[in-house]
């Protein structure tokens, strides 16, 4: 199990990369993740929905995505409340202290996911969630410590250098353990570290000294590595002075959720993405972009309270394009109607009407992977390939649904776009991640020429880096032990790393 310090550590990339590493080396590895946070999520092929990163792990793994694999998911919905999701499903929305109370409950779920990957799989890579040493989680916990005390599970310790007082951070979290829990720690990785190595050793023999635990690795800080974010938001970019690119701006909303759509953006050689946060204005552009959000009715009164309303208005007097995807498909209607207080306070509330469509939103949450084709009859975009997942409460009606804007193979229509063409959404994530697709959607927003960009090509290549760096960087050896992987059940692990271990503690009995 990989527990890490504070948030943000490296847990899930760490995951990931020895899911890869080992899948790579004949292991039958799965990932899990006893109980995630997180507003990025994926739906897997059964129609549950878990946390983004465990997507992204299973796929390092050469698996799909299931939900056994993230069997609690909590999506915040408040500062003080989340949506509580057991194996896949919604269950309802809690408060933190109802939540607390829940979790004996949520534990037995936990366990029966665990169990079943346990017997499934030879390998499997555990990440934790936030710090063990958070004081007052550790009563009824299921994310990190207590979990690991509950099947008799290894830990790993990471902290992030980059972000300064990496000892602190190690020796802090270990003292604030029981007893019972630092003889669980079997050694720390130290992540995202750039200078020399030979300035850093005097202080890892320290931690070494201080502590009685191995530095298993020091991971180096890796540049340009583009893997999907478990939830934060990477708001330091700007527009560069490039005039050849297109120009995409994202709003960020409180509740913004699956900003991941964005990642294949990112990325793309002729564009320049922006993300623009709370009291910034919005940027002139060619394309802007409402995304998702787990709190449709008050994100949307947020963006009107920022004046955003008005500058997107400008934006489309210009003749820019606008572009609304699951909860920001619904603002740009005339009305989201939540009678039951799905998604907050219940009432009708007023959208932005750039579509002829309302939405009311309903307990029953819609999951699927989808996939069909663009019938943008007046553009570029018409017949070309898209796939996706669907991820949201509500129906959506109105005369703006008779120009739809995707078929699905089921024969199922989605979306809508204005008489005008200058304004589409849909409830389709993932909708940049087929080549074609994201093509024809620049072309839409004003790209004459798009390069084709396989971002899943580009996950795979970064995952495979990942491996290598972590096979380099870490002592395999030590961390992958006969008892967990004996010699007669994985050679190949054993060839490559079992007899230089085997070397290296002789020399250090003979020393």
């Amino acid at each position: 199990m990989v527990q890490g310090t504070t948030s943000d550590a490296g847990k899930s990339i760490l995951v990931a990369g020895l899911c890869r590493l080992l899948a790579k080396k004949g292991v039958n590895v799965a990932p899990f993740k006893p109980q995630n946070m997180a507003l990025n999520s994926a739906v897997t092929k059964d129609g549950g929905e878990i946390g983004r990163a465990q997507a992204l792990q299973a796929q390092a793994c050469f698996l799909e995505p299931h939900t056994d694999m993230n069997p609690i998911l909590l999506k915040p919905s408040s500062d003080t409340g989340a949506q509580v999701i057991i194996h896949g499903k919604a269950l309802r929305n809690m408060d933190a202290r109802r939540y607390h109370n829940y979790k004996a409950t949520a534990m037995d779920a936990v366990l029966q996911s665990h169990q079943r990957l346990s017997s499934q799989y030879d390998a499997v890579i555990v990440e934790g969630a936030g710090s063990p040493a958070e004081i007052n989680l550790r009563d009824n916990d299921i994310a990190n410590m207590g979990f690991a005390e509950a099947v008799d599970c290894p830990v790993i310790l990471i902290a992030d250098i980059d972000r300064g007082g990496v000892f602190a951070h190690l020796v802090g979290t270990l003292e604030l353990l029981s007893a019972t829990e630092q003889q669980r720690v079997v050694g720390f990785v130290i992540n995202r570290f750039r200078g020399d190595m030979a300035l850093l050793k005097p202080g890892l023999d320290w931690l070494e000294e201080r502590t009685g635990k191995p530095v298993l690795g020091v991971i180096p800080y890796l540049h340009g590595l583009h893997l999907d974010a478990e939830d934060a938001v990477d708001q330091e970019q700007n527009f560069t002075e490039a005039s050849n690119t297109l120009k995409v701006v994202v709003p960020v909303f409180p509740r913004i959720s699956n900003h991941t759509d964005f990642d294949a953006l990112r990325l793309h050689p002729q564009v320049d993405l922006c993300y623009v946060g709370p009291d910034q204005p919005i940027p002139p552009a060619d394309l802007i972009i409402l995304p998702g959000s787990k709190s449709v009715p008050h994100d949307l009164q947020w963006l009107k309270e920022q004046g955003w309303a008005e500058a997107i208005q400008k934006h489309l007097r210009y003749g820019g394009k606008l572009l609304g995807i699951c909860g920001g498909y619904q603002m740009l209607g005339n009305s989201v109607n939540d009678p039951l207080g799905v998604e907050g306070k219940a009432g009708l509330y007023r959208g932005l009407s750039w579509l002829n469509i309302e939405t009311e939103l309903a307990e029953q949450k819609q999951l699927r992977q989808v996939a069909g084709k663009f019938t943008l009859c007046d553009t570029s975009a018409q017949g070309a390939k898209i796939c996706g997942y669907k991820i949201h409460c509500g129906e959506t009606t109105g005369l703006g649904l008779n120009r739809p804007i995707v078929e699905l193979d089921d024969g199922r229509l989605d979306g809508a776009i204005s008489e005008d063409g200058q304004v589409m959404g849909t409830y389709l994530h993932g909708l940049f991640e087929h080549p074609d697709a994201c093509s024809a959607l620049l072309q839409w927003a004003g790209l004459e020429t798009p390069e084709l960009l396989d971002q899943s090509a580009i996950r795979e290549q970064q995952l495979d880096r990942l491996a290598v760096t972590l096979e380099q960087s870490i002592n395999c050896a030590a961390l992958f032990t006969e008892s967990l992987f004996p010699e007669n059940k994985f050679p190949a692990i054993w060839k490559q790393w079992g007899h230089d271990y085997t070397d290296e503690k002789e020399e250090k009995q003979c020393c």
